[in-house]
Parts: structure tokens; sequence; C-alpha cells
């Protein structure tokens, strides 16, 4: 069984770390929930690249700064992958 056949990818982990998925036909409150929480992520993201930018065109930022702004930005990116990858799993089979 393939991901796709298991369910949603869920944007969140169970309590081991492991991957959560959904069975259903996308229209209850988990759904709902998910598709919020994949905004928020996306949001924060579309945030964190701005702030990004900004701290880079300074010149002045410090070792701790640039680190932070690091671990911030692959958190960010672990979030929008896992986006991607749940709705790309949900795309229809492309047409040969």
């Amino acid at each position: 069984m393939t991901d796709a056949e298991a369910g949603r990818l869920l944007p969140w982990t169970g309590p081991e770390g492991k991957p959560c998925y959904l069975v259903g036909d996308g229209t209850g409150y988990v759904s709902r929930l998910a598709d919020e929480i994949e905004d928020v992520h996306l949001g924060m993201a579309d945030d964190l690249l701005g702030h990004a930018a900004e701290l880079l065109a300074e010149r002045r930022a410090t070792s701790a700064e640039l680190r932070y702004l690091a671990l911030r930005l692959t958190e960010s990116l672990r979030d929008v992958k896992r986006v991607a990858d749940s709705r790309g799993a949900r795309l229809p089979p492309a047409a040969s």
C-alpha cells in the first residue's frame, strides 16, 4: 500500500515523530484542521523568507543570528516539504 492509498499525510506527527495519516473523504473536521495548519505553515514560511532577506541584506548579522535563522529556515522547509508531499500524493495520476 502506498502513502496515497493509506490516506492523507497530515501536517503533524505522532508522539514518536512518526507520520500521521487520515483516511476519509476530505470533508471532516480533521481535514479542515489540517488545511488550516498547512495554510499557517505556508504563511509562516513566506514571512520567514522576508525576514531572512532583510537580515541577509544588513551585512551586520551576527553568527548567532544567522544560526538562529538557519534553524528556523530548516524547520520551515521541513513543514513546507510535508505540505507539498501531502498535496502531491492527493493529485490524480498524470494521463499518459
